[in-house]
């Protein structure tokens, strides 16, 4: 392997980059295709976004989730096409060119020409493709973009053509009007969906308009309540609801008699008339008034309103059938069956005057009513006097030619002249504005083709019970309620730029002719198409099957909503079934599609009525929701606020792989929102990437150690005979590895991409502050050479392991740390790690050893915590800890096999196994409430109550059966936590022991100090500072150097006897952790290389002095004299040449081990024994003599 820099040298968004070129060298997304060809199909609909925009964190969050699924499934032995997709159609490509050609009516682009219009459409549909292109590649997706799909492509288009026929040949076709949100801006009506998009606080117009009643005989009206003035001039009908109480009041002011809902008698306007006196002047008495006042309150609603006398009550039943005085004259001739009360319960009391206008041509509710009245009809024309532009037509000549907002000021002084105004105000609420005009929206009646959803809608609800969602609240709620409440579904729109619909009709509207492909229509109308679009096919004529007399059949205006267009996706991106039809009947529906929240009313919605209508089927099996990416204030994200840093910042600062990770790390993958902090991708980069990449460091460097040190090349060992490595570790990593390979596999193929991340960042913190961190020692090769190979090729074969696990998740970083680990495999290794098969789960995993290593870093953590509290650095040492608790096991794990690592970690001189959990504990109990509370409900209080009430032996006994009755709820182990509280054994003083526990494991120390403990204390210290001394002066841990240490006096002139003291009872010790001896200064020879050096005081009883040299070749110059046969010349020589060579390279030449031969010019070859002649370093010297 080769060298790699230092963490905070590695660059993440440049190595992404490194990357990127490695792949496009491969062609590695193609060539992945092309070896996977012939797999199992694991079939994923991408989406089309629109390429009029570019793209967003949503999109990134979408595109991310959908690269890790299928870069999954891949790796797990099938072959996943992934082609882009692209919207074409559509509003948001038509109001781009109105704006741009500054287009405000629909006559407008008539007179243009739909040929002109329609291309100046399609030249700016894929405006952004290679920005969208760019910034997708760079995220680390791999999609196809080269063999995209387009909703404007002549395949798809028949596809589209091919679902509506077979929807019309099973009767689900019908055309009708629908009250549809409506934009006057775009001159189109809007999905409910598209009308949720953008709403606004706006101040209307709130006016109560009086109708009079016919033949009434106190010639009373009855009071209806309005923010729409403009719809006024279209009322047909008066709607009151059937149960409510209504009033017929008078006002004693003016005489006016009104007809409303008692509880709404407050809302009426007035000022309050003066109490009627006796006399003429003198006040009833208090109880006479408020007996008159009681005469008003017949509901619980009613208000008290001296200004009105009631004079009659009714339900509102009563008032139906009731006629009244049109109030304008527009639609007189439609007297016979409109101007009359109609009841339906929607109409409530809570606002308004309990009395609703009804105009059926603008408003839902209206059209629903009219219709159940018999005051329109399905399929009739209705009475609508707006057009396309939203302004008046002639049939409202008083306000012909007006938009019809803009004429709500003098239509409410019409209303006013007329003498029927009761009140005028306004009314602060949320309405909504066309999301892309910015203009309100109206609703208004539009004739459209349906698809009769309401028809099969429980087939929707079946199907959707056979598809698979994460979070599945979402389907659950959120989608089932949605499909329980369908409506049919209005798919044409009267535009432009979008797939026509396949209609053609006869002027006499008696003979249809539904076209399902290009085939077809020619063989119809005898016109070959090759582009299906308006310009293209709007002339041709299919000739009436009833004879030339009856004339030609033309096609219909409308074109698709492009909602059906992209809920036809699982077809048309494939052109089936004109194509392809084995590949689309064996793998439907899909496996996998992912969209955020949003879309449970859009393209989830549209897949699943077009699936479920053409193949009774769902269009998906498994489905991801995210949720809505937020700016940082937890507001919308807008390019105008600029609340928002842009996606390519974030990418160029701290990575791709960075940005993936933070995304599905968080809420949104659970559609959840999340308020978007650069800040969380850094710490991305901080807590997973720089652990996990020192690792890998550490790994690198040591393998090149064997190298420069002469020995063999690293070659990682085969897994077998890893398995049977006897050192604890060794067999844990191996375990905790394979649960890793397990549990990703387990979550991904429940699709929970966002348990992944929290396991991840647990399995890198244990790699590194774990196994590398307590085998230093064993990778430096301080334990033997074989042991050395063993520890290596352990954490080889993790760190490769874990490459190919996360490969899905972070395809940068993985391929970066793989390009390297594949070295040692030589030329059988995969060319990249996405080419790699997940890894399967080799042997068995180790529960016990797994949750042993766990519990022992608890133990740490409760050991520090106690040290922490009675300042007791960890440099100086404890004589003994007592681990308590009930598990045999585990206490002989770390009185065993965990043992060394416990005492380095802690400091402590010996560890004392207890499985009394009395003797230093007093036990209690307490339910877990997170867990409890939604299981048991009103029951938790009654089960607290018992558990909280056991006595230690009952805790005991519940600890070894691990399970007993609360009352009457049978509890688990998980489901109660026993806490144990320190009690301190007899006869021991409290300061001189301490404990600390986590409700599991007690952990005691003795914190009394003895003399051996302050010179282990005193040796760490000096440990401690040799190595930063090291770090200080840029060395690496690969890079040898020798550690002579002088003693210096202290401030008492004393020699420091406690250091020398210490030195010299712990220099094996201090030797092991160093991996060199610690020389005294005497033996500091003149002519060594100096690296540093640096003196320390109050250490031990005095002060030091350390110097760092180069390794210095010792001579055994009596013995190389001999060998020279005395001559002093040739021994200068050798002297002189040997030290100018670097040690390591003179180790790789020594033969057989110990024998070094040495050719110079003008004098014979030497054979020099090592440790006879020469010693590499003055550190093997000394240690040779003190040995």
């Amino acid at each position: 392997m080769e060298q790699v820099c230092e963490g905070k040298d590695f660059i993440f968004p440049e190595q992404e980059e490194k990357i990127l070129a490695l792949w496009k060298s491969l062609d590695a997304f193609h060539t992945q295709l092309k070896r996977s060809e012939g797999k199992p199909e694991y079939i994923f609909y991408d989406g089309p976004p629109f390429a009029t925009g570019l793209p967003h964190y949503g999109h990134i969050l979408a595109g991310t989730i959908k690269d890790i699924v299928t870069r999954f499934q891949t790796a797990n032995g099938h072959h996943v096409t992934r082609r882009f997709g692209w919207d074409c159609h559509g509003l948001p490509v038509e109001h781009e060119i109105d704006q741009k050609l500054g287009i405000k009516s629909r006559n407008q682009v008539l007179e243009m020409g739909i040929d002109k219009y329609n291309e100046e459409c399609r030249s700016i549909v894929m405006r952004y493709r290679e920005e969208w292109e760019k910034i997708v590649t760079r995220v680390g997706r791999w999609i196809d973009f080269r063999n995209d799909y387009k909703t404007l492509d002549p395949q798809y288009m028949e596809s589209v053509w091919w679902v509506f026929k077979q929807l019309y040949e099973k009767g689900l076709i019908y055309r009708g009007f629908k009250v549809m949100p409506y934009s006057t801006g775009c001159n189109t009506p809007l999905s409910n969906f598209e009308a949720g998009l953008n709403y606004k606080d706006v101040s209307d117009p709130a006016m109560m308009v009086k109708f009079p009643l016919k033949d009434d005989a106190n010639s009373a009206g009855l009071v209806a309540w309005t923010t729409t003035p403009w719809t006024l001039p279209s009322n047909l009908a008066l709607c009151v609801n059937p149960g409510l109480d209504y009033v017929k009041v008078q006002c004693k002011a003016t005489g006016e008699v009104y007809v409303i809902a008692e509880s709404r008698l407050s809302q009426l306007p007035g000022k309050k008339s003066k109490v009627e006196m006796p006399n003429g002047n003198v006040p009833r008495e208090k109880e006479e008034v408020k007996e008159n006042e009681k005469s008003l309150q017949r509901s619980k609603k009613a208000v008290e309103n001296a200004a009105y006398e009631v004079l009659g009550r009714f339900k509102g039943v009563d008032l139906v059938g009731m006629k009244y005085e049109p109030l304008f004259g527009y639609f007189v001739e439609l007297s016979d069956v409109a101007f009359r009360v109609i009841a339906d319960n929607y109409v409530t009391d809570d606002s308004g005057t309990g009395v609703v206008h009804v105009a059926p041509a603008f408003g839902e509710d209206d059209y629903r009513v009219c219709l159940a009245a018999g005051i329109i009809h399905k399929g009739e024309e209705l009475p609508n006097p707006v057009d396309a532009d939203g302004c008046f037509t002639e049939q409202v000549y008083d306000f012909k030619g007006r938009h019809v907002k803009e004429a709500d000021k003098d239509i409410i002084s019409k209303v006013k002249a007329m003498g029927k105004l009761v009140s005028i105000g306004s009314i602060m609420h949320s309405y909504p504005f066309c999301w892309r005009s910015e203009t309100p929206l109206i609703y208004k009646a539009v004739p459209s083709w349906f698809v009769a959803v309401e028809t099969f809608k429980d087939k929707l609800l079946d199907n959707n019970k056979c598809t698979y969602w994460v979070p599945d609240y979402v389907k659950d709620k959120r989608f089932h309620n949605w499909l329980e409440n369908a409506r049919d579904w209005s798919i044409s729109r009267s535009r432009f730029w979008g797939t026509p619909l396949p209609i053609w009709l006869s002027e006499d509207g008696k003979e249809m002719a539904v076209v399902g492909s290009i085939k077809e229509l020619e063989e119809l109308s005898g016109f070959k198409a090759y582009d299906l679009h308006r310009h293209k096919i709007d002339h041709v004529t299919i000739p009436s099957r009833r004879g030339a007399e009856c004339g030609v059949l033309r096609r219909v205006e409308d074109v698709f909503d492009c909602w059906f267009e992209s809920g036809s996706m699982p077809y048309g991106y494939i052109h089936y079934p004109f194509e392809n039809q084995e590949l689309f009947e064996h793998n439907f529906p899909g496996h996998f599609v992912a969209e955020g929240l949003d879309q449970t009313r859009g393209w989830f919605y549209t897949l699943m009525v077009l699936s479920t209508a053409l193949f009774d089927k769902p269009a998906f099996k498994n489905l991801i929701c995210n949720g809505l990416v937020l700016a940082e204030d937890g507001k919308k994200m807008s390019k105008r606020l600029k609340n928002y840093p842009p996606p390519m910042e974030v990418i160029n600062g701290y990575g791709a792989d960075a940005l993936r990770l933070y995304l599905i790390n968080s809420p949104v993958v659970r559609a959840e929102p999340l308020r978007f902090k650069k800040e969380g991708v850094f710490a991305v980069v901080k807590d997973v990437f720089l652990p996990w990449y020192n690792a890998y460091r550490f790994l690198v460097q040591n393998t090149i150690r064997l190298e420069i040190e002469g020995l063999a090349a690293f070659v990682p060992l085969d897994y077998n005979i890893l398995e049977k490595s006897t050192d604890v570790l060794d067999h844990w990593i191996n375990s905790a590895s394979q649960s890793l390979v397990h549990f990703v596999k387990q979550e991904m193929e429940a699709y929970r991409l966002y348990t992944v991340v929290p396991f991840l960042l647990k399995f890198v913190d244990n790699l590194t502050n774990i196994y590398v961190r307590f085998n230093r020692k064993r990778l430096k090769g301080r334990t033997g050479g074989q042991d050395c190979r063993i520890a290596l090729s352990t954490l080889y074969n993790v760190l490769l392991t874990t490459c190919k696990v996360m490969a899905p998740f972070t395809p940068f970083f993985t391929e970066v740390l793989y390009q390297n680990l594949r070295k040692p495999l030589g030329p059988s290794a995969e060319e990249s790690v996405h080419y790699c098969s997940f890894p399967e789960i080799q042997g068995k995993t180790d529960e016990r050893i797994e949750q042993s290593v766990a519990r022992m870093m608890t133990v740490i953590d409760l050991g520090r915590n106690i040290r922490e509290r009675h300042n007791k650095p960890l440099k100086v040492p404890l004589r003994e800890m007592v681990v308590v608790h009930p598990d045999g096991e585990f206490l002989d794990d770390i009185t065993g096999r965990l043992r060394e690592y416990l005492q380095e970690e802690l400091n402590v001189r010996s560890i004392i196994q207890c499985n009394d959990a009395l003797k230093y504990a007093a036990l209690r109990a307490e339910p877990d409430f997170s867990l409890l509370g939604k299981r048991l409900g009103k029951a938790m209080g009654a089960v607290a109550k018992e558990v909280k009430s056991m006595t230690q032996m009952d805790i005991l006994a519940f600890e070894k059966l691990g399970e007993a009755k609360f009352a009457g709820h049978c509890l688990t182990i998980g489901d109660i936590k026993v806490i144990r509280e320190f009690k301190a054994p007899d006869g021991v003083r409290k300061e001189d022991i301490d404990a600390a526990g986590d409700g599991d494991v007690l952990v005691v120390l003795d914190l009394r100090l003895d003399e051996t403990l302050v010179d282990v204390g005193v040796a760490r210290e000096i440990i401690n500072r040799v190595q930063k001394l090291r770090k200080r002066a840029g060395l690496e841990p690969t890079d040898t150097v020798e550690v002579f240490l002088e003693v210096l006096a202290n401030k008492k002139e004393s020699d420091s006897p406690i250091l020398k003291r210490v030195i010299k009872s712990q220099a094996s010790y201090i030797r092991e952790c160093l991996g060199s001896p610690l020389l005294p200064s005497v033996l500091l020879p003149p002519n060594a290389v100096m690296i540093t050096s640096e003196k320390y005081f109050g250490v031990g009883d005095g002060g030091f002095n350390i110097i760092l040299t180069k390794p210095t070749l010792f001579f055994y110059n009596e013995n190389l004299l001999q060998a020279c046969s005395g001559n002093t010349n040739y021994l200068e020589n050798i002297q002189v040449y040997l030290a100018s060579r670097d040690p390591s390279n003179l180790k790789s030449e020594m033969l057989g081990g110990s024998k070094l031969k040495v050719c110079l010019d003008g004098q014979p070859d030497f054979e020099l024994i090592y440790g006879h002649h020469f010693h590499f370093s003055i550190g093997e010297n000394y240690l040779s003599r003190t040995n």
